[in-house]
């Protein structure tokens, strides 16, 4: 989650072993839908994908923010760029737990075979925090997205929810795991509707300077087609920055 990712800075030294049922039951759904992937005939891919995420307040006292965001997704056993994808986006705090806002992506898609993809992608989000004691956070991220391409017509609805699970390890890192699912919400010359995309992710935060945090991690991506699925194995490297 970027939006100042709805995630605390804060590093504590240890756990504290009052942790709820509630909370315990979080944590192991989330990691249980980390590390579950489908059972299917898959082709398989490696990946190298790389992200910087930069969070601006606008103003000291405003509850407005903005977020801008670039990622690389290198494919094919990470021999080429695959996609780039630039996105933006204007937020609104309602409370430290819950933001919302709207914002604008481009993505170039250029697979291996069929032609390259121009997508412009307009999209809604709801970022809330479930979770928050102990140094353990719980964060979810509901988006709705409506994509337009270049070389089709139509719009394609997609709706995607993300939730987040840290967990402090040492006084300065957290364990970090997601789970979201992608689910079309129309049939299209560029989506058939349904479950299209999964992804999982684990890794750990590394903080780098003040509001500067890198978290390198494990990705599986399995997208379902009509075919053989794929399920890409990515090297993830993101750089989250809070000014």
């Amino acid at each position: 989650m970027n939006t100042r990712h709805t995630q605390s800075n804060r590093h504590p030294s240890q756990v504290r072993p009052s942790l709820s049922i509630k909370t315990i039951g979080a944590i192991a759904g989330v990691c249980g839908l980390t590390i579950a992937t489908p059972a299917a005939a898959t082709e398989d891919d490696f990946n190298i994908w790389t992200g910087q995420f930069v969070t601006i307040d606008l103003g000291e006292d405003s509850d407005w923010f903005i977020r801008g965001e670039a990622q690389e997704r290198f494919t094919d056993d990470a021999d080429r760029l695959g996609q780039l994808l630039l996105r933006s986006f204007v937020g609104y705090r309602i409370t430290d737990k819950v933001n919302l806002g709207g914002g604008y992506a481009y993505i170039l898609t250029d697979p291996a075979g069929p032609p390259e993809l121009n997508e412009h992608r307009f999209y809604q989000e709801l970022n809330v925090r479930l979770i928050d004691r102990d140094g353990v956070t719980l964060d979810s991220r509901t988006r709705l997205e409506q994509r337009t391409f270049e070389e089709t017509s139509g719009t394609s609805w997609r709706f995607r929810n993300f939730v987040q699970l840290k967990v402090p390890i040492s006084e300065s890192n957290k364990f970090v795991a997601y789970t979201e699912p992608f689910i079309e919400l129309n049939d299209t010359q560029v989506q058939r509707g349904g479950l299209s995309v999964w992804r999982n992710f684990a890794g750990v935060s590394v903080p780098i300077a003040d509001g500067v945090e890198m978290v390198p991690g494990y990705l599986n991506q399995t997208v379902f087609r009509d075919g053989e699925d794929r399920m890409d194995h990515v090297a993830n490297v993101n750089i989250f920055m809070n000014f």
